[in-house]
């Protein structure tokens, strides 16, 4: 028998007819989604309202809501950490107070779990932006965990042992991780599989996605299909039972058109198989 969802990320943003995002997850056959949010000028009362009907008319769950922040941001190693979440100092403060207005709108939405990418989180713990990174999300972890809530970091940036040393150091009992399966490899961080060994029993959602290593020192390395890549997902869902991970399993693919949607497809039909055969 099943034990978990299979979800899609969908975003919500001015224009867009949120009932029909949420219909059409519903017609591919999901369960849930995780929402995507990323200007703070959408967390509005009569929004909140309008993506609470949408998913109570359809079913879908709202697993998480991603949270974006304003500013720059550059998905490389060259701008990347000058540019990125909660690291920048310049950026920290006005991306801390977007977070909180998200664990807000989220609070609205009966939605638990917040979750964004938190930065290039140096792997010195005396360097001053570990210690600034730690200070801010201590400060915005009391003030979800208030309201019962949790932050989910999103894997990409951090090592897998910088992440655990920042989640023990701020040590507010309410943090969590959103694994992704492709960006630990895309960014060269580790090997999906292994990560799980150094901080698998935080792991509260995921974004099922595939990819390779970088090739060169300036650019991520290159999604795929789930499947098609380095990400070892039949180990990652082994690993993730063994560790009784319950949550759900939420498809990413960073494409558009049509082939989008016949990878998403592809990738709900392989994770179901996989988690028959557990």
């Amino acid at each position: 028998m099943l034990k978990n969802k299979v979800g899609v990320l969908l975003g919500f943003h001015a224009g867009v007819d949120i009932k029909a995002s949420f219909q059409k997850a519903v017609d591919m056959d999901l369960e849930c989604c995780q929402l995507i949010i990323w200007d703070a000028v959408n967390h509005t009362d009569e929004n909140a309202e309008l993506i609470k009907k949408a998913s109570q008319e359809t079913g879908i769950e709202i697993t998480a809501l991603w949270a974006g922040w304003t500013g720059p941001c550059a998905w490389n190693f060259y701008d990347g950490p000058a540019t990125l979440g909660l690291v920048p100092q310049s950026y920290r403060m006005m991306r801390l107070k977007e977070l909180m207005s998200a664990s807000d709108f989220a609070y609205k939405l009966g939605v638990t779990d917040i979750i964004t990418h938190c930065g290039y989180i140096p792997e010195d713990p005396h360097h001053p932006d570990f210690i600034g990174v730690v200070s801010a999300l201590k400060y915005l972890c009391n003030y979800l965990g208030a309201r019962g809530q949790y932050f989910l970091f999103e894997t990409g940036q951090e090592t897998p042992v910088t992440l655990l040393r920042t989640i023990e150091e701020v040590g507010t009992g309410n943090l969590g991780i959103n694994l992704d399966t492709a960006n630990l490899i895309l960014y060269g961080k580790a090997s999906t599989v292994d990560a799980l060994d150094v901080f698998g029993k935080y792991v509260r959602n995921t974004h099922c996605k595939d990819g390779f290593y970088p090739t060169t020192g300036r650019e991520l390395g290159h999604e795929v299909p789930l499947g098609q890549g380095k990400a070892n997902f039949p180990g990652v869902i082994k690993k993730l039972a063994e560790l009784g991970y319950k949550g759900p399993y939420v498809v990413e693919r960073e494409i558009s058109g049509e082939q989008q949607h016949k990878d998403i497809a592809m990738a709900r039909d392989f994770i179901r198989s996989l988690l028959s055969e557990l």
